[in-house]
């Protein structure tokens, strides 16, 4: 398998840098980036993406909403919920729509990486 596809879901311009630089260190290169959930649906859809970081608060659609319909266009697709909302209800709601893991904002690169090694195949 080569290198792994990540696509980024954040509608804050700044959190996409913040992630993209922190799985660039890390050694990834094979990025994408979506501002909001259906972006992120359009997106998936094209690339399939091996893993998809996506934020909860999100304007039209929030990201525990679109975890069904990502994993609709792209079943393949690992969600890890990256987000400053850590309030248990959200997390358990995400979790059980199909993500895989959550990671709270502010997050250390350790903590990101820890999380990919866990869900590379």
């Amino acid at each position: 398998m080569g290198e792994p596809k990540i696509l980024i879901v954040d509608d804050a311009a700044f959190m996409r840098n913040v992630i993209g630089n922190t799985l660039k260190q890390i050694g990834y290169t094979d990025l994408y980036f979506a501002e909001d959930g259906f972006q992120a649906i359009e997106k998936a859809g094209e690339l399939k993406p091996d893993f998809i970081t996506l934020d909860i608060s999100m304007p039209g659609i929030d990201g525990v909403e679109v975890i069904e319909k990502l994993l609709a266009v792209s079943p393949k697709s690992k969600i890890i919920m990256i987000s400053a909302v850590t309030a248990q209800q959200a997390v358990k709601q995400a979790i059980k729509n199909g993500a895989v893991d959550f990671v709270a904002k502010p997050f250390s690169k350790e903590e990101i990486e820890e999380v990919l090694k866990r869900h590379s195949r």
